[in-house]
């Protein structure tokens, strides 16, 4: 139902529709349209367009699809994680998306410095990041720190800075990235939509429209009435990204 093809036809909301549905699927055949509008934060316009694209005449059809769909699945429960990832796959192998993948490794091999930058969760796929294009021969530094002194740095016209972040709206992240940039540093960004701020600031935006998931925890055992923001959102399409950057710049580092 939800081939490579629809997907990478859906615009923003569209896709802000899917990501919804796809979190939502059980509930999906009993909702009415102006729910889901709701609940997506979109219009019922937007859901007869995502409808049609997927080969719907209208909602009522796509419905009967979705509980098709459901019912074909048996038994058998896939994560969501699992069934965004296998989308996100397919999005990489399309044309476009290794396109830029190309143009990334390429701006990369071609690099004298790479900087790999993100704080919190992405920090950890950015020191990973950083390490494995190590591994394979083009020397990276990791940049996790948001007090990391970059206006004491020279003139980095040929630098290119790797930078991971679900929301591309983390104001730690957007300020690096922007000193980066004033640097004459050319930037790369993995996020999860290109609608945002460290997306805009980048030369090439490589981007995975993976559902945010965060939920409220304790962060202070002595003190429970102090909760934090946990961030579920999988990583994974970011490690896939880097990884693939990785191999196609060792590859070109041997053709030369």
């Amino acid at each position: 139902m939800f081939t490579i093809q629809n997907i990478q036809d859906l615009n923003d909301l569209e896709m802000s529709v899917y990501q919804y549905v796809m979190q939502h699927q059980d509930a999906i055949p009993y909702m009415r349209i102006r729910e889901l509008a709701s609940n997506a934060h979109v219009s019922t316009t937007t859901i007869l367009r995502f409808c049609k694209k997927l080969g719907c005449d209208g909602y009522l059809e796509f419905k009967l699809k979705m509980k098709e769909h459901l019912g074909n699945q048996g038994n058998v429960h896939v994560p969501e994680d699992l069934s965004e990832l296998k989308v996100f796959l397919e999005r990489v192998d399309s044309e476009a998306y290794q396109q830029k993948l190309n143009e990334a490794a390429s701006m990369i091999a071609q690099a004298d410095r790479v900087f790999c930058v993100g704080v919190s969760n992405s920090g950890y796929v950015a020191q990973y990041a950083a390490r494995y294009f190590s591994g394979f021969g083009k020397f990276s530094m990791a940049i996790t720190d948001p007090f990391y002194p970059m206006w004491q740095m020279n003139d980095m016209e040929n630098t290119v800075a790797l930078v991971f972040s679900i929301s591309g709206e983390v104001s730690q992240v957007t300020q690096i990235t922007n000193q980066l940039k004033q640097h004459h540093c050319r930037i790369i960004s993995i996020t999860n939509t290109e609608k945002c701020t460290v997306a805009q600031l980048a030369e090439l935006n490589l981007c995975h429209y993976i559902t945010m998931r965060r939920g409220e925890n304790n962060a202070d055992f002595m003190n429970p009435r102090v909760e934090a923001i946990i961030d579920y959102t999988s990583q994974a399409p970011a490690v896939i990204v880097a990884e693939t950057l990785a191999k196609r710049v060792a590859s070109r580092l041997q053709e030369e």
